[in-house]
């Protein structure tokens, strides 16, 4: 039986939204999802055709089921998502209101808080090509700290790539205190992916070079700078730099995540810094065109199409008329938007794929489609300013019922 190309591992929740946007509180019916960083990357370069296995643990309930099930429905291989008999699987609510979107979590104990660094020991994971992780994982427990170290340190799965995105959830630990982490854990990978926003708020890293200074040993840093692009430095030579596409947007949630998969597929395909930032750029925005974590990637043949396009043509890409989206978004508005955390116009959404988080809101002007007027967030469930909308998936920290404000 051949073996996975890429494994990411990391926890996986489920996700209760109330239908049509009511209040948690007076809400009778929900709708159930699940979300997690790298269950979403896997999916997304399992949809581009890669051999994917996800390393995870869910409890022994109807809610692992359900993530398990779903994450495999993805083209995901799930064998080695232990199930624990003696701990839940995460769980949490957002919680719809006219000038936020609180974001609940019930995440203290679970069963996914219990990985550690025996989980990369399995020989089923022998010959894979690429490791991704993120920075979510070392927040949970120090169990999960140690697998993270494991892996960028001990090298389980032998030559594998290993990838990072440093994914800050200030909601699961402050900047203070996941700053030296982070930046040592990144700097031990082979890839890393970082928001310059997230970078400045750890670090006080202003401009990708900046940041590429701070983490000299990974062989590339991707430094995602909101609405205005993204840059790929290498350890030597010059950087590169491809600027972000105009997106139509239904839900922020999971197009960091799309960017990674976009990002790392093309690197397992041997293509070029170029080709692989606007695989990340072009992955994205499709799944900022669904609402929820995740949305099938581009056709191969149209992809590989508009990675192939000259400057002045990706410059003014349709993303309609080359098939990339499939429908324009539902929210009203222009809904006119581009990848990054800048700041949004009347009937706009600005959404950061490369933000602290997952795809971040960041500022935008009165009506705005989900982020409304005046939003700040940071990818988390953490204060925004009145009107902002502030979603992420797996912010809030491991204390269960951590709000968004």
């Amino acid at each position: 039986m051949t073996g996975p190309e890429a494994v990411t591992v990391g926890e996986t929740m489920v996700v209760l939204s109330p239908v049509d946007a009511t209040p948690l509180e007076r809400a009778d019916r929900v709708r159930l999802g699940v979300g997690g960083a790298e269950s979403n990357v896997a999916a997304g370069l399992a949809g581009l055709g890669h051999r994917v296995a996800w390393v995870s643990r869910v409890g022994d309930d109807p809610f692992g089921r359900m993530v398990a099930r779903e994450v495999a429905d993805a083209g995901v291989d799930v064998d080695l998502v232990a199930v624990d008999p003696d701990a839940p699987t995460g769980v949490y609510f957002k919680d719809p209101r006219p000038q936020a979107t609180g974001v609940h979590y019930y995440r203290a104990g679970s069963a996914a808080s219990r990985l550690g660094p025996e989980a990369l020991d399995d020989p089923r994971l022998a010959g894979a090509r690429l490791l991704h992780l993120s920075g979510v994982t070392p927040a949970l427990s120090e169990s999960c700290r140690a697998l993270v170290t494991h892996a960028v340190d001990g090298r389980p799965l032998g030559d594998a790539l290993v990838s990072f995105d440093v994914n800050h959830r200030p909601g699961l630990w402050p900047a203070d205190r996941a700053a030296d982490v982070l930046r040592d854990l990144a700097d031990r990978a082979d890839v890393v992916l970082v928001g310059l926003d997230e970078a400045e708020l750890l670090w006080g890293s202003a401009d990708p070079q900046a940041v590429r200074r701070l983490l000299p040993h990974p062989k590339v840093v991707v430094v995602k700078d909101g609405s205005v692009g993204a840059t790929a430095l290498p350890r030597t030579g010059p950087g590169v730099f491809v600027p972000a596409l105009r997106a139509p947007v239904v839900e922020p949630v999971g197009a960091g995540d799309a960017f990674a998969a976009g990002y790392l597929s093309a690197l397992l395909r041997g293509l070029g810094p170029t080709a692989a930032l606007r695989c990340g750029h072009l992955v994205a925005v499709r799944a900022l065109a669904v609402p929820g974590d995740c949305a099938p990637p581009p056709d191969r043949r149209d992809l590989d199409a508009a990675v192939a396009l000259p400057p002045d043509r990706w410059a003014a890409l349709d993303l309609f008329a080359a098939g990339l989206v499939d429908e324009a978004p539902v929210d009203g508005g222009n809904a006119a938007g581009r990848l990054g955390a800048g700041a949004g116009t009347a009937g706009s959404v600005v959404v950061g794929a490369g933000a602290a988080g997952s795809g971040t809101p960041g500022a935008g002007a009165a009506g705005a489609v989900v982020v409304g007027a005046g939003a700040a967030g940071s990818g988390t469930a953490e204060a925004g300013v009145a009107g902002s909308a502030i979603v992420g998936a797996g912010g809030a920290g491991p204390e269960n019922g951590r709000s968004g404000r």
